[in-house]
């Protein structure tokens, strides 16, 4: 199931054969695990980046959860930088404006965010008023 089309409201597991191809956003690759098509409540994405990559200071009307998987990625939030390395949860309150970009060697992560309107809709899967991600 490679379009991440599931119902909403029916449990539901992702093996890596099912996922769809990865969008190349700034530079990162991001792939949609859990698409709003699939879930109400939140929307997964894993984004994968070389070294260096990373969106600019940008912001979001919706929250933010990050959870790095592998490697290191520096994220800058409020005024400060903070090296993350796997293991770390990293969470961005909707509105707040905050950058990220993958260390020596690259970064893996998850990205989780709500389910609600506004929320980004990477690769125009679902209803969102909003594209991309990071």
């Amino acid at each position: 199931m490679g379009d991440n089309v599931r119902n909403p409201t029916q449990q539901f597991i992702v093996n890596p054969g099912d996922r769809g191809p990865a969008l190349d956003v700034i530079g990162v690759k991001v792939t949609v695990l859990v698409s709003d098509a699939a879930s109400q409540a939140q929307k997964i994405t894993l984004q994968v980046g070389d070294e260096g990559a990373g969106p600019p200071p940008h912001s979001h009307p919706w929250d933010e959860s990050f959870y790095v998987t592998r490697g290191e990625l520096q994220f800058a939030c409020g005024g400060q930088t903070t090296r993350c390395l796997a293991g770390t949860l990293v969470h961005i309150p909707a509105g707040t404006i905050h950058a990220f970009r993958s260390g020596p060697g690259g970064g893996e992560m998850l990205e989780v965010t709500d389910g609600q309107q506004g929320s980004p809709d990477v690769l125009g899967t679902g209803s969102r008023d909003s594209a991309g991600s990071a």
